[in-house]
């Protein structure tokens, strides 16, 4: 679960490109304050100490003790723009929380286990939903959901529904969502398809014995070889 993390904003920054250009330049990031009646704030943090925010297990999710001047605002990260290329941030929207109301957040889905029948089969694990949307409150937020793939089959698949979310947590996401499906890749499916093909053809050389069945069954392994390249 989202554990709090301490974060000081400086108040009263001027908005615009060309000032908040020049506060990225001196290693802080631009942002705003709103939330819970509050009229809006402009503020800045500094970078290291944002970056530090956010690399908890909480992650984006983390529960900021925002100082901003002489207040105090229990927060979480609501949105963050990024450099398209740099992928570094250049805005951070806070919004204030109270810990005995829900909010609504983004939480990660990780796949855990292996899935051993899959990997025989020459199959594939597939994650279609990378996060999940939940509803509950902030200090109740978790860091991750884990997927338990270990006994997928081809074909098998994990949905919404199947989910065991923890208590206090819920979501508004179908419960049909698929998140994860197991499936042959085209690869393999093409390469049985070959080996499919070349059988036939050497069991009908066989019954008209114009090939004998050695050569059949190179001619066989050739073109599984030739599908796999």
């Amino acid at each position: 679960m989202s554990s709090e993390v301490t974060l000081i904003a400086e108040p009263g920054r001027t908005t615009g490109s060309r000032p908040s250009g020049r506060l990225r330049t001196e290693g802080r990031i631009p942002g705003v304050v709103y939330g819970h009646g509050i009229s809006p704030l402009s503020v800045s943090v500094d970078r290291k100490d944002l970056r530090a925010v956010l690399h908890t297990e909480a992650g984006h999710n983390a529960v900021i003790n925002l100082t901003v001047g002489s207040d105090k605002h229990l927060t979480i990260v609501k949105d963050l723009q990024r450099h398209p290329v740099r992928n570094e941030v250049t805005h951070i929207d806070f919004l204030v929380v109270n810990a005995n109301e829900q909010v609504t957040v983004d939480v990660p889905i990780v796949l855990v286990g292996d899935a051993k029948a899959v990997s025989n089969a020459n199959g594939t694990v597939d994650q279609q939903l990378h996060t999940l949307s939940v509803n509950t409150t902030p200090t109740n937020i978790p860091n991750e959901i884990a997927v338990d793939v270990s006994a997928l089959e081809i074909g098998g698949q994990v949905k919404v529904g199947d989910l065991t979310l923890p208590s206090g947590v819920t979501t508004d996401v179908d419960p049909e969502e698929t998140i994860v499906i197991a499936q042959v890749t085209r690869a393999a499916i093409e390469i049985e398809e070959l080996d499919a093909e070349v059988a036939e053809a050497a069991a009908a050389e066989g019954e008209g014995g114009e090939a004998p069945a050695a050569e059949a069954s190179d001619e066989a392994a050739d073109a599984a070889g030739d599908a796999e390249e």
